[in-house]
């Protein structure tokens, strides 16, 4: 009896000390693009929600996807564009109910070159352009699809250098290590050395869209369900649009 007691016992003070390490706890999973922003979204947040801690992974949207899809910890997932959020919801790994547009932004070439660069013509005369990986980099991917619509596809074919992620592709524009790099305007806006030479006609790439939804985890996580429906708030949006990015 007392050694059924005491396992009882042991039990419960397991419980108790396990739990405030998964209680509020929200795993995210956004686009590198949305670094900034994201860190003050969380902090507001959290001024008024003291006991939520958040867990933040950034990068390629394809790359976010692959990892969610190994099990990677994540309540929210959000990419910088719908094939992405397509593929994970296609698997049912995201709560479909909650896929919506988060947010909207401007793809730009930006670099510290000299010469005139005004349009996408004018890159020819460029020896090295940085482009996210197409693959998995949804700025790379808007980026790729702007060469080719413009007839540019052989002249820069071996011109481009491809990053890991948008914000790697502004880094080596940045340090000189290419003469520019497609990215997205709020990237560029963070750029010390890099300017902006022009704007990608929207006519020539998808409108840049930034899906968010639920995981099936989060769908479970009151604290990301929460967070989810702070990120939908006019006080987010009032965030968003001062590092750039557009309502709609």
């Amino acid at each position: 009896m007392k050694n059924s007691a005491l396992k009882l016992l042991f039990c419960c003070l397991a419980l108790l000390l396990a739990s405030p390490a998964c209680a509020g706890e929200v795993s995210l999973s956004c686009a590198a693009s949305l670094k900034e922003a994201m860190n003050e979204l969380s902090a507001r947040f959290t001024r008024s929600n003291p006991a939520v801690k958040f867990t933040k992974n950034y990068g390629a949207s394809g790359t976010l996807a692959r990892q969610i899809e190994s099990d990677a910890p994540a309540d929210i997932f959000i990419a910088a564009n719908a094939e992405w959020m397509d593929y994970l919801k296609e698997r049912k790994l995201v709560e479909a109910s909650t896929v919506g547009d988060f947010t909207f932004n401007t793809l730009v070439f930006a670099g510290t070159t000299p010469k005139k660069i005004s349009r996408m013509q004018d890159l020819v005369s460029l020896e090295r352009i940085a482009i996210g990986s197409p693959k998995s980099v949804p700025a790379g991917e808007y980026a790729f699809e702007a060469i080719k619509k413009s007839g540019m596809e052989k002249a820069l074919g071996g011109k481009l250098v491809l990053a890991k992620d948008v914000r790697e592709s502004l880094m080596y524009a940045e340090r000189g290590e290419v003469d520019g790099a497609f990215v997205y305007r709020t990237d560029a806006a963070l750029a010390r050395q890099a300017r902006i030479l022009f704007t990608v006609p929207q006519h020539l790439y998808p409108r840049v869209v930034y899906p968010l939804a639920l995981t099936a985890r989060g769908a479970k996580n009151r604290d990301a369900a929460a967070f989810y429906r702070y990120l939908q708030s006019g006080d987010a949006k009032s965030v968003l649009g001062r590092y750039g990015f557009a309502e709609k």
